[in-house]
């Protein structure tokens, strides 16, 4: 199943229509879809540096906007759907598990790390952020800014660098993003330490 969606997505990098395509993927991604959007910004990126910046306007904004969507669910309709969808991808019980653990400032800081680095997912934390009452300003400006960061600077390195960083990317995704993860997480604790 996750294969057939990957393929899918990268199918749809070629069409005419692949920035449509990446604002409804990067919207759906925070609060219901599996795929994430860079399996279809990276490859629009490397086809068309020049739209780079664009590109990354348009899934920063499709995402932000579909964090919103997530945190309504959470927040207006958790039973009667977010508990489906968590249910459906079997992460219900991991976050019924993260709700009862996490206060306000652990629930900002999952915010940063999903926008950055999809840990934990982001529909998780847009939903959760929901049920959890975070408030609706503070999450809009987090999200901008994680999703933004995220966005704009893999448009930037793809526009520089080209091939040699998508390679890297690909080869060493799950260990750049659990280095970001921890130096975020790392950040936060000397946070609360100096608190």
């Amino acid at each position: 199943m996750l294969r057939g969606l990957y393929d899918w997505t990268m199918a749809l990098a070629a069409r005419k229509s692949s920035a449509v395509w990446l604002a409804v993927i990067a919207f759906v991604e925070s609060s219901v879809f599996l795929v994430p959007a860079d399996v279809l910004f990276l490859p629009m990126v490397l086809a068309r540096p020049r739209r780079a910046w664009l590109y990354a306007f348009i899934a920063t904004t499709a995402s932000v906007l579909g964090g919103i969507a997530g945190w309504l669910l959470g927040h207006f309709a958790f039973e009667a759907i977010a508990q489906p969808v968590l249910a459906f991808y079997g992460k219900l019980d991991s976050f019924n598990a993260l709700k009862a653990a996490v206060d306000y400032e652990t629930i900002v800081v999952l915010l940063v790390t999903s926008g950055l680095a999809h840990l934990p997912p982001i529909k998780v934390v847009t939903i959760l952020s929901g049920a959890a009452n975070i408030d609706l300003g503070l999450f809009i400006a987090s999200a901008i800014v994680a999703r933004g960061a995220r966005f704009f600077i893999l448009a930037g390195l793809l526009q520089r660098y080209g091939d040699s960083v998508r390679h890297f990317i690909e080869k060493r995704l799950g260990l750049i993003t659990t280095v970001g993860a921890a130096a975020l997480l790392a950040l936060y604790g000397v946070y609360v330490l100096l608190k």
